[in-house]
């Protein structure tokens, strides 16, 4: 009988430790590239005009099983609800490396977590 309840601790302890938080792909870094000098020749004279640089959208979050490679601040968005987020560098198991942004704590570098297909993260 004392093994029974002495097991029923112990799963209890290791339920306590697992974690389940949601987690969103962070946006993909924008590359700002200074436009080349502009070329003046005798009358008249060019001008160059710039183009806004495209700005790519997230992708959906590829679910499985990586290690935190990076943590840093993620940029405040009137979403995260005044929450300070931080976006988490996961290198997957495929050896790709995923960006989300997540306001779960207690996570850490060189950490294994799960990506889960409906968006969360767990440790």
């Amino acid at each position: 009988m004392a093994k029974i309840a002495l097991s029923i601790v112990a799963l209890a302890l290791v339920a306590a430790c697992s974690t389940r938080e949601p987690a969103t792909p962070a946006p993909a870094p924008v590359i700002v590239t200074p436009a080349p000098a502009p070329v003046v020749t005798a009358p008249p004279p060019t001008v160059v005009v710039q183009q806004p640089a495209a700005v790519p959208q997230p992708t959906a979050i590829r679910a499985g099983f990586g290690r935190v490679e990076s943590i840093t601040a993620a940029p405040q968005s009137a979403a995260a609800g005044g929450t300070q987020m931080r976006r988490l560098g996961i290198k997957m198991e495929d050896g790709t490396v995923q960006f989300v942004d997540t306001a779960a704590q207690g996570i850490n570098m060189g950490e294994r977590v799960e990506l889960t297909s409906d968006g969360y993260i767990k440790k």
